[in-house]
């Protein structure tokens, strides 16, 4: 009898062999985990050069042999690759349209298990508050990516400036968003749920000029995880994320635009105060719309995977018209005590 065979050795999804010269080769294109094969024989790079995603590395040598070069030479080539953790046992496990982002996160994580990130979105559980373009983009981002249970808040009705990011259909203009947000949904992502029984994972709360702190304090003494996007005519502000706790909150962030501008309290009550919070007339950009939603659905995966989303302790701001990135960081406030006991000496950075 044969015991069970061994997962065959391969590269990590994504990574191509391509070819530099006749005695050398590069594996992968992205400068974080890319290597270059220098000083092969001319057998050995056109055998490298054949490789692909279904190779089993551990046949080259063999291989090797029968193309007259050194077997051993070609053993070592893969142990190094296997050392510096461009290989792998497990076969692929994710199909279909998440398979892209399975290959990604395999290159990501040291120990190659992006399949695992991808297949555990399943269990999760994700609520996004405000389903204008910015938040219905979101939540098909995330909807898509496997994310199994969303669930939405938005009973406004469908406005025709909610059509331009392509998202909402003409003719769900007068529909409740949730509604239409259900439909889109469910065409992106057939499998996708809209309720459970289990507390979400993460809140994404997207409002219009400014977040409302008792929202955000909601969240925040419920023990909930929440990543705040604020939409603005010609910006929008994606984070912080807050894991309470752990992150500093949107009452430090506030806290801090108060010791720059005195004002800030009175100007963030009647933005938020009753008839401050609704919607421009204008709605909202379709192209910031889309960027916005983009940044904000990989911070919340990147949560959902165990790390940490650079939006902890930090905001995003992406502005027209070439919608480049500005980080903005920012520490706990020594007055709010969400991270520090109040009256430390401790304090975080204003906003810069």
């Amino acid at each position: 009898m044969t015991g069970p065979t061994s997962p065959a050795l391969r590269l990590r999804p994504g990574l191509r062999v391509l070819t530099r010269a006749d005695d050398e080769v590069q594996i992968g294109t992205d400068p974080r985990w890319a290597v270059r094969l220098v000083g092969l024989r001319p057998a050995e790079a056109r055998l490298w050069g054949g490789v692909d995603a279904t190779t089993d590395l551990s046949t080259l040598p063999a291989r090797a042999r029968a193309l007259g070069t050194d077997p051993a030479a070609v053993a070592a080539t893969v142990d190094d690759l296997r050392r510096a953790g461009l290989t792998r046992h497990r076969p692929d496990a994710v199909r279909g349209p998440t398979a892209a982002d399975a290959a990604a996160w395999t290159l990501l994580l040291p120990d190659a298990t992006g399949d695992d990130v991808v297949t555990a979105r399943e269990r999760a559980v994700v609520g996004v508050v405000g389903l204008g373009p910015t938040g219905l983009g979101i939540a098909r981002h995330l909807a898509v990516a496997g994310v199994g249970s969303l669930l939405l808040d938005d009973e406004a009705p469908v406005r025709s400036p909610d059509v331009a990011a392509g998202i909402h259909r003409w003719a769900d203009v007068g529909a409740p968003r949730a509604v239409a947000a259900r439909r889109a949904l469910r065409e992106a992502a057939p499998g996708v749920r809209f309720d459970g029984d289990d507390d979400p994972d993460v809140v994404v709360v997207v409002e219009h000029e400014a977040a409302d702190p008792l929202r955000a304090a909601v969240l925040t003494t419920h023990g909930v995880a929440h990543l705040s996007v604020v939409v603005r005519t010609a910006d929008a502000l994606v984070g912080p994320m807050v894991r309470p706790g752990t992150d500093p909150c949107l009452r430090c962030l506030d806290l801090h635009r108060a010791d720059a501008d005195p004002a800030w309290p009175t100007v963030l009550g009647s933005l938020t105060g009753p008839g401050g919070a609704d919607v421009p007339a204008s709605g909202e950009v379709g192209v910031l719309a889309g960027a916005c939603a983009a940044s904000a659905a990989a911070h919340v995966l990147t949560l959902l995977a165990g790390a940490t989303p650079v939006t902890c302790g930090a905001t995003l701001e992406l502005a027209l018209p070439d919608l480049v990135a500005r980080e903005r960081r920012f520490g706990p406030h020594p007055a709010c005590g969400c991270v520090v006991p109040p009256g430390t000496a401790r304090a975080g950075p204003h906003e810069e």
